[in-house]
């Protein structure tokens, strides 16, 4: 499986390559169609791309066409560069019992048959539909194999009661609830944190190349992962609870990815405080701010209301007086006007909340600016 998760990195950054080498006035670089006739003849070249699988690498292909069409189409980056040890996987396209099969063995054991390689056991965490054409193979920097057959779940249907939530993702709080509900997304244990620190000064003094510093990478890769499973655990359970028990979801509209980017400049113009900057972009990414709203679209989709974030934390939601002053601490939120109160989190959750209706009758219902696009999600993991 290494093979060919080495085969399909080789493939997309040959297509990667091809499309960094155009310039205004070059022709232009090739096709999908004309990259899969041209792999065609780099398969009869070389021995050891002939040896792997041709759906794998012409699916690497596919891939690399689709990103290209989302980049042109603005609404993600342009592909780059993939790298060993770090993007380790590959995707199966077909139809299930002709390229590929899965079979249930026992009650938590499965079976897939992965071409060139055959029967691979896997842990059965839920059934696997008919209807699913694909599943990508992929190894995380732990070193753990998973598997996982694109298929778009249901939705999960509104409670019916016209209920509201207001949802305030910070910091110090990964999300407050209008409610009154103070939630923090689970991270390392405090001996788990204290020996990540140790393995980290290891790490530095490791010589590069060594089989001491493989060790603790691996090491530091297994915390990393351990934490990573915490925090999306916690994303799901937590989506789902409000995806069942309100009407309409309000949250910030707020785009992570540039409040997350670097500020260390460019070497005429170098950032300022960077390293204040590169600990808060940690502390918003561990505390999974796109995707308790990403996987809030998924299972709530045209239930979910964004918000203009701007002074719902100066805000008092009892008398409507706004003023940077209100905000009397991380935590405490006291109004100068009526003198109100209250957690300053959870009073930015009512104002999210207030802002976007919290009063829905059944026959409106909520109101959405434009249709929810839902991706496939990962219905398998093992």
């Amino acid at each position: 499986m290494l093979e060919l998760c080495g085969q399909a990195r080789f493939v997309w950054n040959l297509a990667v390559e091809q499309h960094r080498y155009w310039r205004p006035g070059r022709r232009s670089a090739p096709g999908l169609a004309e990259q899969c006739r041209q792999l065609t003849q780099a398969r009869a070249a070389s021995e050891w791309l002939r040896a792997g699988s041709q759906t794998v690498q012409q699916q690497a292909l596919r891939d690399f066409a689709q990103a290209m069409a989302g980049f042109f189409a603005r609404t993600h980056r342009r592909p780059t560069w993939r790298k060993a040890g770090r993007h380790e996987g590959f995707r199966i396209v077909g139809r299930r019992g002709m390229h590929w099969e899965v079979r249930r063995v026992s009650r938590r054991v499965g079976q897939v048959r992965i071409p060139k390689v055959g029967w691979v056991r896997f842990r059965w965490s839920r059934p696997v539909p008919d209807e699913v054409k694909s599943f990508r193979v992929t190894r995380d920097r732990a070193g753990r194999w998973h598997v996982a057959f694109a298929h778009v779940p249901d939705a999960i249907p509104a409670p019916g009661n016209g209920d509201g939530v207001g949802v305030d993702r910070g910091v110090a709080v990964s999300a407050a609830l209008s409610t009154g509900e103070l939630l923090h997304a689970p991270g390392l244990t405090r001996a788990e944190a204290a020996r990540l620190r140790r393995l980290e000064r290891k790490l530095a003094r490791a010589r590069r190349g060594s089989a001491r510093r493989a060790g603790v990478r691996a090491a530091i890769a297994c915390l990393k992962a351990r934490e990573a499973d915490r925090r999306r655990d916690w994303v799901d359970k937590t989506t789902t609870r409000l995806a069942s028990e309100f009407d309409v979801i309000a949250v910030e509209d707020l785009n992570v990815a540039v409040m997350t980017r670097s500020a260390k400049g460019t070497i005429d113009a170098p950032g300022v405080n960077v390293r204040q900057k590169a600990g808060l972009n940690r502390a918003i990414l561990t505390n999974g701010w796109g995707a308790l709203v990403q996987r809030l679209e998924n299972k709530a989709p045209g239930r979910v209301v964004k918000i203009n974030p701007a002074f719902t934390s100066q805000t008092c939601h009892a008398c409507g007086h706004r003023a940077p002053d209100n905000r009397e601490s991380q935590a405490v939120f006291r109004c100068v006007a009526c003198g109100h109160r209250a957690n300053a989190d959870v009073n930015a959750a009512i104002n999210i909340r207030n802002a976007a209706g919290h009063a829905v009758s059944a026959r409106e219902g909520p109101r959405v600016a434009g249709p929810v696009h839902r991706e496939p999600q990962l219905v398998l993991l093992s």
